[in-house]
């Protein structure tokens, strides 16, 4: 809890930036199929590899420039002067400074330490932690403590990489603002009446506000792509089947994956590397073996005038219509402009079917709900309330322990599910299903890549559409047919519109072809290097800095 950290030291000690120093990076004990990374001893020039915090933290731990328990005072000071101010945390790890201390006694030792060593990771609460509880958001979880690490976590901490916390979020993903919480609203790090997005409000908000380097998310109908979004920071829904779903609470299972969040596209890929690969507890990860995503990291050196030449944009023309900001469709066309100085070819596409993905993404998310927390009855663990009969003691455990929304959610689709209705909506829905996923691979043959903003506005007030469910349903249209059609897709700021102090970030959204991570990887890098007159780091930062 914030209580146990230890108190603030001078924030300037760990920079908050990215450093000048990039490097070649390795993995020393994830055992990932053909995923060769470079050795961190073989000599480079300083401009061989682009900047990331991830890298440089690296760096400077391997040269003795800081240790790694400098580097996790240094973050948990930060934390501990902005968590009153945004609730990213549901619970913050009081066992930091103890793993980061033995980093430090392995480094001396000269022992070799894994990729991610030294890095303060935040993890979404709905992604199991042996070592800390967590409760999904939900009542019905409250002080649930698994006895097993998630796939991705344990991969994460195998790597090196330090749990700071769990990050908060709307209960069961069931939210886009993360006011779905039990336990507290989250804001949002560029203006603190608003919100940061959902459901992993949490883990974007901490990333942006550089409370941990990266964070794990969620993103079952744009949990990690709108947060990051509103918070101006990367995030990155991989191909269904790329990353682990074993130890994620389930919503709804053929939709969910788990991200990445990073205040840069290098750090987000390091992360989406560490925990990619096939798992033998989740029968639904792929075979395929995972690239080097740092191969698609190069210095801008060495890129040619026009480092896209030849690439293939698709801007989709349906996501700049009726109902998206004015603001939002001025920089996401200034986005499409800067890709065309970058050598893309870059053209308008039609996707009728875009509109009919919201519709049928609520109708499967909610039928799969409303079976996978039939779990939570109160017997085999969670929240149970004292009753006479069974039959009570199901029903007032679920009363009292879910919230209104996802209460809400559960009668949907059960009543999706129900006699007499099952052809009507839930069949119909996998039908449009497919025709949005043949949509795409249509379109995705004509084009290497398609944009289209991550959310029709930037971040709003908190409280705004609370009492409006329909509303902030609609504000998932930019991202849902990404889930139902199965594809990886990136999102990074690429400008902003007026609001807060300081203005509010909007996100590009770059969608590709499955298991094509590393070219989104690779275009979002360069893109979000010559992006031009944009620093997106939000005032919070500055503010408890200077106090």
């Amino acid at each position: 809890m914030l209580s146990a950290l230890q108190s603030p030291r001078s924030l300037s000690r760990f920079p908050l930036f990215h450093s000048s120093k990039p490097f070649l990076f390795h993995s020393s004990s994830h055992a990932l199929p053909n995923a060769s990374l470079t050795d961190q001893s073989t000599t480079t020039s300083t401009s061989s590899l682009p900047q990331s915090q991830i890298l440089s933290t690296r760096h400077s731990l391997l040269s003795r420039q800081i240790t790694a328990t400098e580097v996790a005072e240094s973050y948990l000071a930060r934390l501990r002067l902005t968590e009153p101010q945004l609730n990213s945390f549901l619970h913050v790890s009081d066992s930091v400074l103890r793993e980061a201390q033995d980093l430090d006694r392995r480094i001396a030792s000269n022992e070799e330490v894994g990729l991610l060593a030294g890095v303060l990771v935040g993890v979404k609460d709905n992604l199991c932690t042996a070592d800390m509880p967590s409760t999904g958001g939900s009542r019905i979880l409250e002080g649930y403590q698994p006895p097993f690490d998630a796939t991705a976590v344990k991969r994460v901490k195998d790597l090196g990489g330090i749990v700071v916390g769990k990050t908060n979020m709307d209960e069961f993903g069931m939210g886009s603002t993360t006011e779905g919480s039990a336990f507290q609203v989250t804001a949002n790090p560029w203006d603190i009446s608003r919100v940061p997005g959902g459901s992993s409000g949490g883990s974007a908000a901490a990333v942006s506000a550089r409370q941990c380097m990266v964070s794990l998310g969620s993103d079952t109908g744009g949990s990690v792509r709108q947060p990051a979004s509103f918070c101006g920071v990367v995030g990155l829904k991989p191909t269904y089947g790329r990353v682990s779903r074993f130890g994620l609470m389930a919503y709804a299972s053929s939709l969910d994956v788990v991200g990445c969040f990073g205040s840069s596209v290098v750090d987000t890929g390091i992360l989406l590397h560490a925990i990619s690969g096939h798992d033998r507890f989740d029968a639904t990860t792929s075979k395929q073996d995972v690239p080097d995503f740092g191969s698609h990291f190069v210095s801008a050196t060495s890129w040619e005038s026009k480092p896209l030449k030849g690439l293939r944009i698709g801007l989709i023309r349906e996501t700049l219509e009726d109902g998206v900001e004015s603001g939002v469709v001025s920089a996401i066309r200034a986005a499409a402009l800067h890709f065309e100085e970058l050598g893309c070819t870059v053209n308008e596409v039609s996707l009728p079917s875009f509109s009919l993905g919201l519709p049928a993404y609520y109708i499967l998310a909610s039928s799969e709900s409303s079976s996978n927390l039939s779990r939570y009855d109160g017997i085999r663990y969670g929240k149970q309330v004292f009753a006479d009969e069974l039959s009570s003691l199901y029903g007032d455990s679920r009363a009292e322990g879910f919230g209104s929304e996802v209460k809400m959610r559960i009668l949907m689709g059960t009543y999706a599910l129900s006699a007499g209705y099952y052809d009507a909506y839930y069949k119909r829905a996998q039908q449009v299903r497919t025709i949005i996923r043949n949509s795409f691979k249509e379109a995705l043959n004509q084009n290497d890549v398609l944009i289209s903003p991550a959310a029709p506005s930037p971040a709003y007030k908190i409280g705004e559409k609370k009492n409006d469910p329909l509303a902030m349903y609609a504000g998932d249209i930019m991202t849902v047919n990404v889930n139902l059609a199965g594809l990886p897709a990136l999102v990074l700021p690429c400008g902003f519109v007026e609001g807060g102090s300081t203005g509010l970030p909007v996100g590009l959204q770059m969608i590709g072809s499955a298991f094509c991570e590393g070219e989104l990887l690779r275009v979002g890098h360069i893109f979000e290097q010559t992006l031009e007159n944009c620093n997106f780091v939000p005032p919070i930062i500055a503010e408890n800095s200077a106090s």
